[in-house]
């Protein structure tokens, strides 16, 4: 079994800067990735950013240039640095593991933490 825990989630003003954590514990394998989503209220869960163990990383177009992903495998946790903070960025941000190779794992969730970034 697998568990992620987040934390870092709050409230800020536009413009300013936030960042995420999650760790995960249990079973995990040598090849994963890991990464954040977000929901918005009234919108589906979308990808935020993503980064495999050989830190290839991935990011949604309305976060390029101001989200930063990074990874610490000895720990097995996932960072992201959310500067310039827009108030369309709020939403549940939610950690992801895809545990194994990405045509066949299986993925695990986190509980969610709120970003609220107000105008």
């Amino acid at each position: 079994q697998v568990q992620l825990v987040e934390s870092g989630g709050g409230l800020v003003q536009a413009g300013g800067s936030l960042r995420l954590s999650c760790t995960a514990s249990g079973s995990i394998f040598s090849i994963n990735a890991m990464g954040w989503y977000r929901q918005a209220p009234g919108k589906q869960r979308e990808l935020v950013a993503t980064i495999t163990r050989g830190r290839s990383s991935t990011y949604a177009d309305s976060v390029k240039g101001r989200f930063t992903i990074s990874r610490d495998n000895a720990k097995n946790t996932v960072y992201l640095q959310m500067n310039s903070l827009k108030p369309e960025d709020t939403a549940v941000y939610y950690c992801n593991l895809r545990n194994g190779p990405f045509a066949d794992g299986m993925d695990y969730w986190g509980k969610g933490t709120l970003v609220t970034v107000s105008s």
